[in-house]
């Protein structure tokens, strides 16, 4: 891997302006989870983990949670809440809130058991009274698949928003989930968000996420960023997506003649991301670019007739593209 860079330390953090973080342990979040849970409208899948295979390499989908969010106006910075709902309904989606489940994929090939992003590590909430943001079910998911933690090998992380990389954190204590993994990562997103003077520069809602990072980056020993589109692990690549944040990445498959390419968030809720690529979400840091890099990805996977999948595509995240007008529609493989 001729860019890779040399080795630094790394913890990973993040925020968004409508997510806290229940790290204090106290009495008052405690409860506060509790009610959240049981107003939870989306059942849970039966199973929470759905296995797969592309070639050569076994796939297997882990259910960590569902956030059902609140409508917001600012959620798309060129589509209202009412395109929205209209958007899901077409979709045959509730439109009571946004169902954005959280799902994330261990990958055996070669030899090798790779996890692709973590999760939320029961560590990210959404403090709405309509908002429902349950995350942490992964591990539980991934032993009842017969996959046991400590095989995990190498960890590749697509960007550094929570619900994908709390789950390496130990609540509290930030300590390593998985200490003895590799950790590979785009180097533009452990650049920006390592960088002294972000914290500064980001919204109030944000800040906690540059700290946590911040503070705790010198402990990691495990962490390998890389520049470009190297297969980072044999049967896997890396494929810049940036947009989402500054070095989101997506991870291409390939074994044989079958492909998968796992998404991350570059098409995040596919029934409006991919449906209208051309909306600019609040979480997507550059809209202009995310929506360059989404229908560059989506073209690409209709062109390929690839299986793809995506961290918050309905349960198990995993389906086909096909164009559809200016947009791009999903058919989900179903559990």
């Amino acid at each position: 891997m001729s860019s890779l860079i040399s080795r630094r330390s790394l913890v990973f953090s993040a925020a968004t302006a409508m997510t806290v973080f229940g790290l204090d342990g106290s009495l008052e979040v405690v409860e506060a989870k509790q009610r959240w849970r049981q107003h939870q409208r989306t059942p849970d899948p039966k199973q929470g983990f759905l296995r797969f295979k592309v070639g050569d390499a076994e796939v297997t989908a882990l259910y960590d949670g569902i956030w059902e969010k609140v409508h917001n106006p600012a959620y798309f910075s060129n589509a209202t809440v009412a395109e929205t709902k209209q958007a899901l309904a077409a979709a045959g989606l509730t439109t009571a809130f946004v169902t954005i489940p959280i799902t994330t994929y261990v990958v055996k090939l070669n030899g090798k058991t790779v996890l692709c992003d973590a999760g939320g590590g029961d560590q990210v909430q959404a403090f709405n009274p309509d908002s429902v943001f349950v995350s942490g079910k992964m591990i539980a998911n991934m032993k009842a698949a017969g996959i046991d933690p400590k095989d995990v090998e190498t960890i590749l992380v697509s960007h550094f928003h929570p619900d994908h990389i709390f789950g390496l954190l130990t609540k509290g204590d930030n300590g390593p989930v998985y200490p003895n993994a590799e950790i590979i990562l785009s180097a533009a997103e452990h650049k920006f968000w390592t960088d002294p003077s972000l914290t500064g520069r980001l919204p109030p809602g944000r800040q906690p996420l540059a700290k946590r990072i911040q503070t705790v980056v010198a402990r990691w020993k495990n962490v390998l960023p890389i520049e470009g589109e190297d297969e980072v692990v044999p049967g896997i690549r890396f494929v810049k997506t940036p947009g989402h944040t500054p070095g989101h990445t997506s991870f291409h498959l390939s074994s044989g003649k079958e492909q998968l390419m796992i998404s991350g968030d570059t098409a995040y809720v596919p029934a409006l991301c991919a449906a209208h690529p051309g909306w600019h979400g609040v979480f997507d840091q550059d809209g202009p670019l995310a929506e360059t890099s989404r229908r560059k990805l989506l073209d690409r996977v209709v062109a390929e007739k690839m299986l793809v999948c995506g961290s918050h595509f309905p349960w198990p995240g995993l389906g086909r593209f096909a164009k559809d007008g200016g947009g791009y529609a999903l058919e989900v493989q179903r559990a």
